[in-house]
C-alpha cells in the first residue's frame, strides 16, 4: 500500500479490477477536490461504470446519474451524459501537466460544467493541458486502471466498487 502522507487528501478507489490510491491537490483546484469528497463520503461513485476508456488516452468515470449500476437512472446507453444533483463548477485550470495518473475532471465545451465525471490518463495528454482541472494523481494502482475494459461505449464496463477519503476508511 501506497504511504499515506495525508489521509483527508487521499482517495482509496476499489475497481472491479483492484485498488487504487489516488493523492488529492486541495492547493491545486479547491473545489473540484472538495466535490470529489463529498461525492465519495455520500457513496455517489459506489457502483459507477467507467463508460468511455480510451487506449493509449483514458478511462472516464464518475457519471452519478446515469452510470450508477443498480441506481434508479441508471441507463448504459446514456452514461456519461449525466453528472450529480449538484451545482457545476468553475473551472481550475493549472498549469499542472496531464501526464500518466493524473485524475482531471471531464466537463462540456463550457469550461465551467465539471459536474462529477472525471478521467484517468493512461499516457501524457499535453493537449489537454490547461483546458482541464486536474485535482489528483493516481499514487497506486496504475497498472489496475491499464486494465479496465475499453471501448467507446464499453460493452459489460468495469466499475467503481466503493470510493472513500482515506481518513474515513
Amino acid at each position: 500500500m501506497a504511504e499515506i502522507k495525508d489521509p483527508e487528501n487521499t482517495i482509496l478507489m476499489e475497481t472491479t479490477k483492484g485498488k487504487v490510491v489516488i493523492a488529492l491537490f486541495p492547493d491545486l483546484a479547491p473545489g473540484h477536490v472538495a466535490r470529489i469528497k463529498e461525492l465519495s463520503r455520500e457513496g455517489a461513485y459506489d457502483g459507477v461504470v467507467f463508460h468511455r476508456v480510451i487506449p493509449d488516452f483514458m478511462a472516464q468515470t464518475g457519471d452519478v446519474q446515469y452510470g450508477k449500476k443498480g441506481g434508479e437512472s441508471f441507463n448504459p446507453g446514456r452514461a456519461g451524459m449525466g453528472g450529480s444533483d449538484k451545482p457545476d463548477l468553475k473551472a481550475e485550470f493549472s498549469a499542472t501537466p496531464h501526464v500518466r495518473g493524473t485524475c482531471s475532471m471531464a466537463r462540456s465545451q463550457n469550461p465551467n460544467s465539471a459536474n462529477s465525471q472525471f478521467f484517468v490518463c493512461f499516457t501524457d495528454a499535453p493537449w489537454l493541458n490547461k483546458q482541464y482541472s486536474v485535482w489528483g494523481q493516481v499514487i497506486e494502482g496504475m497498472d489496475i486502471i491499464d486494465q479496465i475494459k475499453k471501448g467507446e461505449p464499453v460493452s459489460d464496463p468495469d466499475s467503481i466498487l466503493s470510493m472513500k477519503v482515506a481518513a474515513d476508511a
